[in-house]
Parts: C-alpha cells; sequence; structure tokens
C-alpha cells in the first residue's frame, strides 16, 4: 500500500553503554553478555552513552528514487524515469533497541489508490557494527525525465510525462565495521542514542547484497513517443526487454567523520565505495527467449553515502540525515543506474532513566 510505510530501527547501543557507573564486573557476566557488550565499548572521554530507556519521535521521511536505462555505441539511446519525491510522516516509539514506526504518505492520503508502492527499512547502529535491511516496491509510479532517441529527434515533449509501464523492486542488505569504534559512534549521528563530545573519524569496511527486479514495458514506450512526437520510435534492440532481474554482491570500504561544532550539535559525513561483482538475466521481449547480452558477470563500482546533523542534549533531539545508495552497471551494450536515497527530519526525546541516572541531574 502506498501509503503506509513501517520502520523498524534497532537501536543496540542504546541497550547497551560502557560507561564506568554502568559496568559489572566481567567475572559476574556470562559468555553471551560479554559478547554483546563488546559490540558497544565505548571511550566515553569522546562519547556520551544513553541515559534514558525510552524514546518518542516525530519524523518526516522524503524518498527520491532515479533509474537510467540506456545503449552504448555510435547511436545510442537513453531513458530516464524518477516519481515525484514521496513526503510521508508520523510517529515512532522506542525501547532501548527496538524502534516501530508508522508513517502516512502526505501527497496521496488515499488507502485505496491504485498505485501501489511499499517501502520497508530497518538499521542496526552498533558502536562496532552496523547494518541496513530494505525493500522498495514501486508500480506505475514513475514520470519520464529525461530521453535521448537519436540525434535528430526532439524529445522534450515526453519529458515529465507519467509512465505507467515500469515497474521496480528492491531488496538489499547492507553490513558494516567501524574501525575506531570506541571513539567513533555512527549511532550518536543516526540513532540519536549517544552523544559525541569530541569529533573524531574512522574507517569502515563492508559487504552487502542486493536484488532488484525492472518491469520494463517497452512497447508503452514506444506508442507513447509516437502520440506525443507525432513519429514512430524505434528503440535499440538492447532496451527492447520485458524484464531484468539482478544480483549485486560487493565488498566496501569507506570513512566516516563526526565534526563537533558546537555544544550539543554534531555534523557526520561518511561515504563507502564497493566493488560490486553483478549477475543478471532479462527477457529480449518480442521472441521471449534469454538474451546472451543480457546474462552477464562483472565487476562495477557502487557507492554509498550517509550524512547527517543533529543536535542532542541526551533528553531531547533534532536534526536530519540522509542515506544515498548509487547502483551501476555497464556493458558494451546495455547500462543501467540507478540512485535511491532517503532524506529524514526528526524531533524527539528520550525518558525513563536508567539505573545511574536515575537520581542525579546529568549536565552535558
Amino acid at each position: 500500500m502506498r501509503t503506509v510505510l513501517l520502520f523498524v530501527m534497532m537501536f543496540v547501543s542504546m541497550g547497551v553503554n560502557a560507561s564506568d557507573s554502568l559496568k559489572v564486573e566481567k567475572s559476574k557476566k556470562g559468555w553471551f553478555t560479554r559478547l554483546i557488550d563488546s559490540f558497544s565499548e565505548i571511550d566515553t572521554v569522546y562519547v556520551e552513552p544513553q541515559h534514558y530507556n525510552w524514546a518518542l519521535m516525530l519524523q518526516s521521511i522524503n524518498t527520491y528514487d532515479y533509474y537510467k536505462l540506456s545503449t552504448t555505441g555510435t547511436n545510442s539511446q537513453s531513458i530516464s524515469f524518477a516519481p515525484t519525491i514521496s513526503v510521508r510522516m508520523g510517529p515512532y516509539f522506542g525501547w532501548r533497541w527496538i524502534f516501530l514506526g508508522y508513517t502516512i504518505d502526505l501527497r496521496n492520503i488515499n488507502f485505496f489508490s491504485g498505485r501501489r508502492k511499499l517501502e520497508l527499512d530497518g538499521s542496526i547502529y552498533s558502536s562496532r557494527f552496523g547494518a541496513d535491511v530494505f525493500y522498495r516496491r514501486s508500480v506505475d509510479d514513475y514520470k519520464i525525465r529525461k530521453v535521448n532517441l537519436g540525434a535528430d529527434i526532439d524529445t522534450e515533449a515526453l519529458e515529465g510525462v507519467d509512465f505507467d509501464g515500469l515497474n521496480v523492486s528492491i531488496t538489499g542488505i547492507n553490513l558494516y565495521y567501524i574501525f575506531n569504534y570506541k571513539r567513533f559512534s555512527y549511532p550518536a549521528a543516526f540513532a540519536q542514542s549517544t552523544c559525541q563530545k569530541i569529533s573524531c573519524g574512522s574507517w569502515m569496511v563492508g559487504m552487502g547484497y542486493l536484488k532488484n527486479d525492472i518491469e520494463f514495458d517497452y512497447k508503452r514506450l514506444e506508442e507513447l513517443a509516437q502520440e506525443r512526437l507525432g513519429q514512430e520510435v524505434q528503440l535499440d534492440s538492447s532496451l527492447m526487454f520485458n524484464n531484468i532481474k539482478y544480483t549485486d554482491i560487493s565488498a566496501s570500504v569507506g570513512y566516516a567523520y563526526n565534526w563537533v561544532f558546537a555544544r550539543n550539535c554534531l555534523l557526520c559525513a561518511s561515504a563507502s565505495l564497493a566493488l560490486a561483482y553483478k549477475t543478471s538475466r532479462g527477457d529480449i521481449a518480442h521472441t521471449g527467449t534469454k538474451s546472451e547480452g543480457f546474462d552477464f558477470g562483472n565487476f562495477n563500482i557502487d557507492g554509498i553515502g550517509r550524512f547527517g546533523i543533529v543536535w542532542n542534549n541526551t533528553k531531547w533531539y533534532a536534526g536530519a540525515s540522509a542515506i544515498v545508495r548509487a547502483y551501476n552497471y555497464r556493458k558494451s551494450r546495455f547500462a543501467t543506474n540507478n540512485i535511491f536515497g532517503d532524506l529524514s527530519i526528526y524531533v524527539g526525546l528520550n525518558f525513563g532513566p536508567r539505573g545511574p541516572y536515575r537520581k542525579k541531574k546529568v549536565k552535558y
């Protein structure tokens, strides 16, 4: 359903902290507890731990999605698609490492809309490890943004036109490890569960998996082009397909930096480049057979960027964060480029002080 988003964020770092006042003698802990503790070890000179058990937040999420299909060669063609940026808003409620929320699409508050759009996202942020899980499906929700059908064809009349012949679903997971995890806090920027006190950065490595399914009605595009342009248009054979399914397995390396530019204020920037191995298969529509041009295994470069700005005094917090992902494939005949991301703006509070913070007022 287009108007519904279920968002689950598991703030592991909210459940375990390494503050001296929260420590228990290791000899009294079991091996599993010590293992969980190690995921969220921090240096309290650099990072302020979480003081509360509960959280309440109001968040607005803006989603952008962009696809480009193109051919290469002397008579290259390309078509770019993107839906109208969706704006969703809703409340979130959390207890320690579990955070659940619900939003509605403010641009289309209609639960019976014929267009179907579903987005599920989840993240885990501990001091040492992190993970993102996401699923997106868009049906009949795209507009044609830019078209190149040949140097001698004026395609301006196609730009901005609704196109109901593109359906896309994406399923993926990204895992990463932070080297300087005791002094650099990802949760401070993206989970609001800790506070970075001194500016610090860290290198990171990761791995990811993506499955992308693109259904493309090329005949519908030809009909629309003829209707709008007043002339018959012939697509390159490399664009005449019904469906492309590809998987992407990647290994990445990147760097992130937390800049504490004022009291309780943090600016974070993070970028990772991934060497990705892709395998894909597609159907050529007019033959109904698999084409060797779409059976490929190849290495390409993908990228992930994360940016966040937050004010957090441990009880109240507000800020914005963005995650942008770029996936690319290029070969002699055919290329795809996909960019999608979210911009979140939020305000919230923590409540229900933890044991060591119940009877004393924390000044930070």
